[in-house]
């Protein structure tokens, strides 16, 4: 996969214990929060900002035993992921599943504001937390174009 392949980097996903203070710190800088929800399966509560080029993700965790949480608890705050956005995430996960790449999620899942993701572990990342993700409308735009329906 190379960058014609349309790979860009959506967001930086920042693990934080309030969302309320760490978004001071962007608003001071001239950004603003866009969106915010809870991802109920992810025990997480999200505040995107968008900026030129991709956004940043606050992560607050609604529970301490969340993946967020415990990664709090562990590390502290601080970068979380690095999330990549693919044109057909199905054939971005059936490839990484076939080279052997370790996977945390092994199907695609809906995250905030609708978009799809499945993580890649660490270890079969360079030690980083890989999100690979991809909007809905262009996921089906690409199953439109699969099945011939243009």
């Amino acid at each position: 996969m190379s960058q014609a392949n349309g790979i860009r980097i959506d967001h930086l996903g920042i693990a934080v214990e309030s969302l309320q203070s760490a978004r001071k710190l962007y608003e001071s800088l001239g950004l603003a929060v866009a969106h915010e929800e809870i991802v109920e399966h992810e025990q997480v509560r999200v505040a995107m900002i968008p900026t030129q080029t991709g956004r940043i993700e606050l992560l607050e965790p609604t529970s301490e035993e969340s993946p967020v949480g415990r990664f709090l608890k562990k590390r502290g705050e601080g970068l979380h992921h690095v999330a990549l956005q693919v044109e057909d995430i199905a054939e971005t996960l059936l490839t990484l599943k076939t080279q052997g790449a370790r996977l945390i999620n092994d199907q695609v899942q809906t995250g905030a504001g609708g978009h799809l993701y499945f993580f890649v572990h660490p270890s079969s990342a360079g030690g980083v937390l890989l999100e690979i993700c991809q909007d809905v409308i262009e996921h089906d735009a690409v199953e439109t174009k699969r099945k011939g329906i243009e």
